[in-house]
């Protein structure tokens, strides 16, 4: 690695918040000082006759429609894991238990609740294709400035580049002789996606950055609190043990694990 790389590199591994908080400044201050990025960036998609055309090609539609099931399996998989667990609680453990709690828990702090029900659903910044800009009728807004152009589902921030960064998780709790690879291909995919809904008018570049950002500051955050101090709850052996008695308690309660999620869910509506 070049000398001139190594010390911003070594920073971002020793001080990974600050590091992330630093480049969630430069980016707010870049757009903010010059908010016609945003609008030359979604400018290049968008074409003489008025449309997006990536937004109605199919394989730019199919690559969306993977992302999403990609986020899904990867969801699915932790959960399985889990319930796995429960379902033959006296079966030594796949993994680390953590592990799933990790990729779960990062998911719904992330891209679910930060990004999606408190930005996108509160800062109310109108999508590039519902702007004058972009053939619509709302006026262009910058980031950080809430307004109520737009009510729910709104462009600040990306949902799904915050889904596509949330994957980066993985590389860490991969073991360490896979986190390379597992990284360049990461993060070629969370480029692609991100960049993908740019394409379609539906994000501008300054929401995809941010997301990433915010999503990266909830992975280190709760990756410290797991692995690095990891409260007693979250030992792997009490993990394993609380699982298993739940497990067992299932059984000798002769109930469908369907039937005590059904319940749990029951109770939290109730």
């Amino acid at each position: 690695m070049p000398p001139t790389l190594c010390k911003p590199v070594r920073f971002c591994r020793e001080h990974p918040v600050k590091a992330v908080l630093a480049y969630l400044l430069i980016v707010s201050v870049i757009f903010l000082s010059f908010p016609v990025l945003d609008k030359w960036t979604t400018g290049t998609f968008y074409n003489s006759a008025g449309h997006f055309p990536f937004a109605t090609d199919p394989v730019f539609r199919g690559l969306r429609y993977f992302g999403s099931y990609v986020f899904k399996w990867v969801a699915g998989l932790s959960l399985a894991v889990l319930l796995f667990k429960i379902a033959l609680p006296k079966i030594k453990p796949i993994m680390d238990l953590r592990h799933p709690i990790f990729m779960l828990s990062t998911l719904i702090l992330g891209p679910g609740i930060i990004i999606n029900l408190f930005f996108k659903n509160q800062w109310g910044r109108p999508r590039p294709r519902h702007t004058e800009l972009f053939g619509g009728e709302l006026p262009f807004i910058t980031i950080w400035h809430p307004t109520n152009y737009c009510k729910t589902n709104c462009s600040f921030m990306s949902g799904e580049a915050s889904a596509s960064v949330w994957l980066l998780a993985l590389v860490f709790i991969a073991p360490r002789s896979w986190r390379p690879v597992l990284l360049s291909i990461l993060g070629v995919f969370a480029f692609v996606i991100s960049a993908n809904r740019i394409a379609f008018g539906g994000h501008y570049l300054s929401d995809t950055l941010l997301s990433w950002g915010i999503t990266m500051l909830v992975i280190i955050g709760v990756h410290w609190y797991l692995y690095k101090r990891t409260p007693a709850w979250a030992q792997p052996e009490n993990l394993d043990k609380s699982l298993t008695g739940l497990g067992l308690w299932i059984q000798k309660k002769n109930l469908p694990l369907t039937q005590v999620m059904h319940q749990g869910l029951s109770k939290k509506h109730t």
